[in-house]
């Protein structure tokens, strides 16, 4: 594979969506987006929270207004928290999405210093990047200058030592389980001290 920028990565995921603007919420129509989101039909979410068919449609209708009772068995058929049920989703994204990213399933993506694989992929418009890499490099003088982009980064090793270099501090030495958050628009770059390469987890934040 073709060796990449390291900060390219950080561009994959990167999308820009249309500011919306906030209104009312419906509680019929968020309780029928959260059941269409899951692929259900009214049958099927009905089952899930226990409820009678004709009482799911009266809510989404908004025929009736549900009492507490109802609202914790939606929620609950929902797989969400009650709160949630009355929460607008924000850039047009629905509470409840999910992407399960199996060992070495991947999105991999090779630099010079590092090796990527990006999880969640499936997924568009995230609000956080996370990605499983190896770390290839042993000296700052692999690296073309600092990697620095917008937003906000946590670091955690996985396998062997890394040492985290940043543009305003020393530099970290850190093993198995050591964890570090930082401002990704400092200068900053990890590599390998141990034997094999490491093995980290990045989740970079997308704002």
């Amino acid at each position: 594979m073709t060796p990449r920028d390291p900060k390219s990565i950080i561009r994959i995921a990167r999308n820009s969506g249309d500011e919306t603007v906030a209104e009312p919420l419906d509680l019929g129509l968020r309780v029928r987006d959260l059941r269409k989101a899951q692929g259900w039909t009214l049958e099927q979410a009905a089952r899930q929270a226990g409820l009678a068919r004709s009482t799911l449609s009266k809510i989404e209708n908004g025929q009736m207004s549900p009492t507490y009772d109802a609202l914790k068995k939606l929620a609950l058929g929902l797989r969400i928290s009650v709160p949630q049920l009355f929460t607008t989703p924000q850039r047009g994204q629905v509470n409840g999405r999910m992407s399960v990213t199996c060992s070495g399933d991947g999105e991999a993506h090779a630099t010079a210093t590092y090796e990527h694989e990006l999880l969640a992929e499936t997924l568009t418009k995230k609000q956080m990047l996370p990605y499983r890499a190896r770390v290839r490099a042993r000296s700052m003088e692999e690296f073309d200058g600092w990697v620095r982009h917008d937003g906000e980064e946590f670091l955690y090793v996985l396998t062997g030592m890394v040492r985290l270099y940043t543009e305003f501090y020393e530099p970290v030495e850190m093993r198995r389980g050591d964890s570090a958050y930082y401002d990704a628009a400092m200068g900053h770059n990890v590599v390998s001290v141990s034997d094999e390469d490491a093995m980290i987890l990045w989740v970079t934040s997308l704002c």
